[in-house]
């Protein structure tokens, strides 16, 4: 039987849940333009796959030179409200705290840029707890490749197929399966109905959280 020795997970939408603040900056942007507001649930599905696809929600008819300009003050916005209401997913401290209480260390590896990343580790508390932060721009590559998973095991000193890697993105059971991990979805996080995250790689489905810590309970023999 293969132990699983440290868990990673990704950030928006399976650690956080980040799309109050981040349709916020877009619902500030919009008002900017002269636009009327998009609801929380309208654009939640699209906060995992980033700032351009949020900004695309709200202006589609952009020109590319307007686009690119609404995208960075997107983003401006958001750098400044970057914590404003995003919080844990309910149940996800208790993970953590239990995998601390275990010794098994856990990560972050996000697409989301170091310098928006970095401060909203502070400002959830979490900057300390996590043994490795891996963002989007600390490396040549990023989701899917597999270069920052194994990035991230490397840092924590483990083997990547004895680490688990959590997401709700296609992106990253993508990521996890060319890095040889195991691969969880976050059912609990941002998946639209065009997503069909029925037909993704994965060794999993957790519904909520709390759920991470029954599946690293079952044994499995061999590795991912």
């Amino acid at each position: 039987m293969i132990d699983v020795d440290a868990i990673l997970f990704d950030l928006d939408g399976t650690l956080l849940d980040t799309a109050p603040d981040m349709v916020g900056a877009l619902n500030r942007l919009l008002g900017e333009n002269g636009r009327e507001p998009l609801e929380l649930g309208a654009a939640r599905a699209f906060v995992s796959h980033g700032a351009a696809r949020l900004v695309r929600l709200g202006f589609a008819d952009a020109s590319a030179e307007l686009f690119e300009r609404l995208r960075q003050r997107f983003l401006a916005i958001y750098a400044d409200h970057v914590a404003d209401a995003t919080r844990l997913f309910v149940g996800i401290e208790e993970v953590l705290v239990a995998l601390e209480a275990s010794g098994k260390p856990w990560g972050v590896v996000t697409n989301k840029p170091g310098w928006l990343t970095d401060p909203l580790m502070i400002e959830v508390n979490l900057h300390k707890r996590a043994r490795a932060v891996v963002s989007g721009d600390t490396l040549p590559e990023r989701k899917p490749h597999p270069l920052p998973l194994l990035h991230a095991a490397k840092t924590l000193g483990v083997d990547p197929r004895h680490c688990v890697y959590v997401g709700d993105a296609e992106r990253d059971m993508q990521a996890a399966k060319a890095a040889g991990m195991y691969a969880l979805v976050a059912g609990f996080g941002y998946l639209g109905d065009d997503d069909r995250a029925d037909t993704w790689f994965s060794h999993g489905w957790l519904h909520t959280p709390l759920e991470l810590i029954d599946w690293l309970d079952k044994p499995r023999n061999g590795s991912a």
